[in-house]
């Protein structure tokens, strides 16, 4: 059972409570005020929002006092080009020697809490580490921008207001119950605080009090926030003593329609298919898996699982979730991927001229962003087999060319 100290008794714990449980997984929910619009009387309709959520009137007022608007965030919101690299390129980028030499450091360091995130909530520490890394470099950025204005630029502005809104609300019960301050908390400009870069509503639903000192401090606190973070993840599904990704290496007879996260076989039926891992021995037979291919069948290639669906829980891009997992592999001693030889991508511009393409063609894509996402991914997919292309879900200016978007 996890070490969870609650917060100081007092009038407003039980609507905090009640809140947490409601934004434990924050919905796109339907809005009493509208996106977009004058900025004071967006925050109005908020506060009128937070009060008749039952949060303590003086916390609103708090929270709300000094509000203001921040070009930056939005700014930066609109500027994330690092997610239309490809694996490789993103994979290395992010993966350093210095990085993997500190988090060897970090778990020595640390590992009394690793271990203790291990036991009580079943997440290895490569996992825990890898996120540490990734998201502050392992603590040294948290970032300096307000949380309060962060979260309320992003809930006023219509690009995502669905899903920055609930997290104003779990940001003034957080505030209601001391764990944040909403005048001096700062952290990253898409409202995450602390050394592994936490959400609000996530704070709420699983806030853990590891040293003990009777608050949530997850940006002060190192055992604080690495217990959260596991929290997170079991409470999300993570399953304990399981892998979430295992290099392998893949026939060039298998059959590529059954590649991708669409598709789940045993293990055992992807070793009958000619599935071997590229060093040791493939996980239980019995595990459901998935063969993934960043960059197609010339590419590296992966056994994920079940925990490594999970990973997304924390971000939803494909090449950050599938880098991230490959480097807790790392961090947890496994070597340097087989990059082989993929065939050449697609740049932005003519990734965005796919997706309309695609999109032309019926298929979910999602935004036009120029990202290859898994939603775009399938598709891509679905018209190499409708082709009868190798499909192995790796668009290619040939493939852009057939679909007539070249």
């Amino acid at each position: 059972m996890s070490h969870r100290t609650p917060p100081p008794p007092a009038p407003a714990t039980a609507a905090v409570l009640a809140l947490a449980l409601a934004l434990a997984a924050p919905p796109a929910a339907a809005q009493s005020v509208p996106c977009g619009g004058d900025f004071a009387a967006f925050v109005a309709g908020l506060r009128a929002e937070a009060l008749a959520a039952g949060l303590p009137e003086a916390a609103v007022a708090a929270f709300f006092r000094g509000v203001r608007q921040d070009a930056a965030v939005l700014s930066r919101d609109r500027a994330q080009g690092i997610f239309r690299r490809d694996f490789i390129d993103f994979s290395r980028a992010l993966i350093s020697q210095d990085r993997l030499r500190r988090g060897a450091a970090m778990a020595e360091r640390h590992a009394a809490l690793l271990a203790r995130a291990g036991r009580e909530h079943g997440v290895p520490r490569g996992i825990l580490l890898a996120f540490w890394a990734f998201e502050t470099d392992y603590g040294a950025g948290q970032g300096d921008f307000s949380t309060r204005d962060a979260l309320v630029t992003l809930a006023h502005d219509c690009r995502r207001p669905g899903l920055f809104r609930p997290h104003v609300l779990a940001a003034i019960a957080l505030a209601a119950r001391g764990d944040i301050d909403p005048a001096t908390t700062r952290g990253a400009w898409a409202g995450e605080i602390g050394h592994i870069q936490m959400l609000p509503a996530d704070l709420l639903a699983f806030g853990t009090d590891a040293d003990g000192d009777g608050r949530v401090d997850v940006r002060g606190s190192v055992a604080d926030a690495i217990l959260t973070a596991a929290a997170k993840l079991a409470g999300r599904g993570w399953r304990a003593g399981e892998p979430w990704m295992v290099e392998v290496a893949v026939p060039q007879a298998l059959d590529w329609r059954l590649t991708g996260l669409e598709t789940a076989l045993a293990v055992d039926e992807w070793a009958a298919r000619g599935v071997r891992a590229r060093h040791g021995a493939l996980p239980d037979g019995g595990l459901a898996a998935s063969v993934l291919l960043p960059q197609g069948r010339l590419g590296p290639a992966f056994l994920v699982f079940p925990n490594f669906r999970v990973l997304f829980a924390w971000n939803q891009s494909f090449v950050y979730v599938t880098t991230t997992g490959y480097f807790a592999t790392r961090l947890e001693g496994a070597p340097v991927y087989a990059a082989g030889n993929p065939e050449p991508g697609l740049s932005g511009e003519q990734m965005m001229a796919l997706q309309r393409r695609l999109a032309a063609l019926g298929h979910d894509v999602g935004a036009i962003d120029g990202i290859l996402g898994a939603r775009t991914r399938a598709a891509v997919q679905a018209e190499q087999a409708r082709l009868g292309l190798p499909a192995d879900a790796w668009p290619t200016p040939a493939l852009l060319a057939r679909l007539g978007g070249g």
